[in-house]
């Protein structure tokens, strides 16, 4: 019987593949648990049209990605921070206070998508990577200053 996954099932295919199966393990265990249904033409026909419109989706999102790393080139953030013996901070800048920043300048950039790698600690000039979409990066400039 040939079914389509409505979701991932582990060693057997990932959200909307047509897979063929045993009639036994299609009507006993994926339709009833709501992970599969039956592959009709009907169905078949539908999925083709999500998966087109998914597709789309997914263009409209990294053209506008790209166009803000564009926008992003060569933008710096200063940042003040608490300072104590030594130039180290009271705490760290972490990726909340750089999509803060970055907010207040216009870009909307969400928080988990600043890679620090880890907490910046120190005053100073620090290049940052953004990972806006997965084929598609931009780098900022933050600077950390006394304040």
């Amino acid at each position: 019987m040939k079914v389509i996954l409505l979701q991932e099932v582990k060693k057997l295919g990932d959200r909307g593949d047509v897979k063929e199966v045993s009639n036994g393990y299609a009507r006993n265990f994926l339709i009833p648990k709501g992970l599969a249904m039956e592959a009709t033409p009907k169905a078949l026909k539908d999925l083709e049209t999500q998966k087109k419109t998914l597709e789309r989706k997914e263009q409209d999102e990294k053209e506008k990605m790209e166009a803000l790393a564009e926008k992003l080139k060569g933008v710096k953030v200063t940042l003040s921070a608490r300072v104590g013996e030594g130039g180290k901070l009271f705490g760290s800048v972490t990726s909340k206070d750089i999509a803060q920043k970055l907010q207040e300048q216009g870009y909307n950039v969400d928080r988990r998508k600043i890679d620090l790698g880890e907490p910046i600690r120190g005053l100073g000039s620090y290049t940052v990577t953004l990972k806006l979409h997965p084929e598609i990066s931009a780098e900022i400039e933050v600077i950390v200053e006394e304040g």
